[in-house]
């Protein structure tokens, strides 16, 4: 055990550093400012998982790790559909989620936006809409105002999508 921390010690970080990405932040600006002026300075999203792969899942997770960040921009995700202004929907919609979509769309207060993330939430994907499970896409089921396309949609595809939504 010894010779093994020693040899750590002596090999030192060996990782790359990160790159910033500029588009982002110069996104992410764009969008704080939006959320500035239409939200009072925070954009609370309501985030429902309809049956997807958890692709999409998975990058809205790194988009709000240390390195993206997306709360410094007004972005946070609340668990109730009554404190939230968006509603963000992935996968295609299961017959198993379909009343509760509804029911989380009918619970949130006026005006909502629902924005659909990933090829499956837009048209079903990879999963296809005349599968026995599943009971179509989202805008088959409630009134979708915006779509990010992708499989999955990166982190930097979700600030872009919000932002031509709200914009």
């Amino acid at each position: 055990m010894i010779r093994i921390l020693h040899q750590v010690f002596q090999t030192g970080t060996i990782t790359e550093p990160l790159a910033a990405s500029d588009r982002f932040e110069r996104l992410g600006n764009r969008l704080q400012e939006e959320i500035r002026r239409r939200f009072q300075g925070s954009l609370a999203v309501r985030l429902v998982d309809a049956g997807s792969c958890n692709g999409c899942e998975l990058e809205i997770h790194a988009a709000n790790n240390p390195y993206y960040d997306i709360e410094r921009f007004g972005i946070h995700f609340t668990a109730s559909p009554r404190f939230a202004d968006l509603l963000l929907v992935t996968g295609p919609v299961s017959i198993n989620m379909q009343t509760a979509l509804e029911m989380t769309y009918d619970a949130m207060p006026a005006p909502k936006l629902v924005l659909a993330m990933g090829d499956c939430a837009a048209n079903c994907g990879l999963f296809g809409c005349d599968n026995y499970a599943i009971a179509g896409s989202v805008a088959d089921i409630i009134p979708v105002d915006g779509v990010i396309h992708g499989c999955p949609p990166s982190p930097t595809d979700l600030i872009q999508g919000i932002l031509a939504l709200l914009a």
